[in-house]
């Protein structure tokens, strides 16, 4: 057996990181805009946008492209595994691009609106968690166990530290941004930001 490269650690870390910001969401969603709506939308479009420009776009794809396949072939057993996560990976996506425009339509429209965004993103959130455990308790106790080191120093490279903007030491100076609205003003466990407070009855 192969000693684990620092992409393990890696792709733990940024499912920490991601859970990290739903669990959040879950958060500022029960609370409700309150009196701060202006923070309370643009924090949330801040998140739904970290998800789709990082998760979907980066931490997806190099599982699916790297991870995936060496696993399929040290482990035959675990295809209808990957072929579940496959799949979802291609689900989330779309799912995210549906809660960006059902928080604009709550953002614009109003309250008529509120339950039809908070019932999918509660959906989204238990979608993305349930996803990540399967794969922390299926593929990643088999990746540790069979891969070879080339394997691993081919998912080092690829899995390098500094990917994620909430979580890298050395952040692309590009996201500065996004990491200030997020993790400034969300509460925990992603933020430091105050508790919005809840809005009257």
């Amino acid at each position: 057996m192969a000693t684990p490269g620092t992409s393990l650690q890696v792709l733990r870390d940024e499912h920490g990181a991601v859970a990290a910001v739903l669990r959040s969401m879950l958060m500022m969603i029960e609370q409700g805009p309150g009196d701060a709506p202006e923070r309370f939308f643009d924090v949330l479009r801040a998140m739904l946008f970290y998800i789709d420009e990082f998760p979907e776009k980066l931490h997806h794809p190099s599982e699916s492209n790297l991870l995936f396949p060496k696993l399929a072939r040290a482990r035959p057993d675990l295809m209808p595994v990957i072929r579940q996560l496959e799949a979802e990976h291609m689900e989330g996506e779309g799912r995210v691009r549906e809660l960006q425009h059902l928080l604009m339509a709550w953002e614009l429209i109003g309250d008529a609106r509120r339950d039809a965004f908070e019932e999918a993103a509660r959906r989204y959130v238990d979608f993305y968690l349930g996803h990540m455990r399967l794969e922390e308790s299926q593929l990643l106790p088999a990746a540790k166990a069979c891969l070879t080191a080339q394997d691993w120093a081919e998912l080092d490279a690829e899995f390098a530290e500094g990917r994620d903007p909430l979580i890298a030491r050395d952040r692309d100076p590009g996201y500065d941004r996004l990491f200030t609205r997020i993790v400034m003003n969300a509460p925990a466990p992603i933020g430091v930001g105050p508790a919005l407070e809840k809005a009257e009855a």
